[in-house]
């Protein structure tokens, strides 16, 4: 039985290992403008995210790519308020701006494209005109009647998401859940070519699950109720989509590692082990999530940037944790935190009781990964 544990520690962490110098290799900094250098910029549910990449060749086939630069706006534009509407125009238009000015990148290299979670949403709740309203108003405030704004539905992102985040090495063997705001997506080729797709896709996102429990909590804001009403709002969804998506979703026999990408996954992996600050790639098991999920409910403060840096002695090292977890603080908030925790959790468990020998690895750039496969989509057509 000892022989067999140390054998399955031993493939766990040479999987990690080989998982991790993959995505290292594909999506490290490396800080120059020139001509392979493009941004893409995303009007999620949540905000406006930007990415400035450098483009190595073929990226499809090698997945490499280089962060220059990622950051993002919080909006909230699927609330569909007159207030967030004018917030994601304005960050929309900001991030257009700086990608110019600031990192020197002409408009026609700028990709600009409103997520699937937007479009999902706004077409459940029948707001599509809010997002032809932005596109057009964003066209008018930079001057440019004919700028492509593609609206991109959910089967195209996922595929993208797959294609520039998971290394060629591990592309037909990994199964990818990216959970982003508005929804969750991804899936995998199940045919060991990039021609068929097998689609995942979920209603439920960090935001769109953390705005139902919201709305559910009425008049009663107390952290109690929320996570109250926050059992009943997973219980649901976990009922109503995820058990069926993941069981109807073929990746028992052909996929070895369930890679989570978004940024649920980003948090998750920040705060939970902040030793690993520096892996772009970190492994995870069930367990252990579940009881992060109890302490942000229960001990939150110990997720604090000067907690989770208490017991490094290196300066440079304490730092960079202190300034990465704080990132995450202010993107999400404790409901928020609970929320995409709980909706991660809920995925796992339907991984987890039917595929024991599957391996969870949480991605914490894979928002970046998906504008690199479209810019080298869009170029190579």
């Amino acid at each position: 039985m000892q022989q067999l544990y140390s054998t399955r520690i031993f493939i766990i962490a040479f999987l990690l290992q080989t998982f991790v110098q993959d995505i290292t290799a594909q999506n490290s900094i490396k800080p120059k403008i020139n001509n392979n250098t493009y941004t893409g910029i995303e009007v999620g549910s949540k905000g406006v995210k930007m990415s400035v990449i450098e483009i190595g060749k073929n990226a499809q086939s090698s997945g490499a790519f280089y962060i220059i630069k990622d950051t993002s706006v919080n909006t909230d534009f699927i609330s569909f308020s007159k207030t967030t509407f004018n917030a994601t125009l304005n960050g929309l238009y900001s991030l257009f701006v700086t990608a110019i000015t600031d990192y020197k990148i002409p408009a026609n290299r700028i990709f600009t494209v409103i997520s699937s979670g937007v479009k999902m949403q706004a077409e459940k709740e029948e707001k599509t005109a809010w997002i032809n309203e932005l596109i057009d108003s964003f066209r008018v405030k930079i001057k440019e009647p004919g700028r492509k704004v593609e609206v991109v539905d959910v089967m195209k992102e996922a595929m993208l998401s797959h294609l520039g985040i998971v290394p060629e090495a591990r592309r037909y063997t990994t199964f990818l859940v990216d959970i982003g705001s508005g929804n969750t997506k991804g899936g995998f080729f199940p045919d060991g070519n990039k021609k068929n797709f097998k689609l995942f896709q979920l209603n439920w996102g960090t935001k769109s699950t953390t705005n139902e429990t919201d709305k559910r909590c009425t008049e009663d804001k107390t952290l109690g109720n929320y996570h109250k009403q926050l059992t009943r709002v997973l219980w649901s969804a976990e009922n109503s989509e995820i058990i069926y998506a993941v069981n109807s979703s073929g990746a028992f026999s052909l996929s070895d590692n369930i890679a989570v990408s978004g940024g649920i996954a980003w948090a998750v992996a920040t705060l939970l082990h902040p030793e690993l600050i520096e892996n772009p790639v970190v492994s995870v098991s069930f367990n252990e999530v579940e009881k992060f999920a109890e302490k942000i409910y229960k001990n939150y403060n110990s997720l604090s940037p000067s907690s989770l840096s208490a017991t490094v002695n290196m300066v440079e090292e304490k730092e960079l944790i202190q300034k990465e977890a704080k990132r995450v603080h202010q993107v999400f908030d404790q409901k928020s935190l609970m929320a995409g925790v709980g909706l991660l959790l809920k995925i796992m468990r339907q991984f987890e009781s039917a595929f024991e020998t599957k391996q969870f690895f949480l991605v914490k750039n894979g928002q970046v990964g998906w504008v690199s496969a479209y810019v080298d989509d869009t170029i190579t057509k």
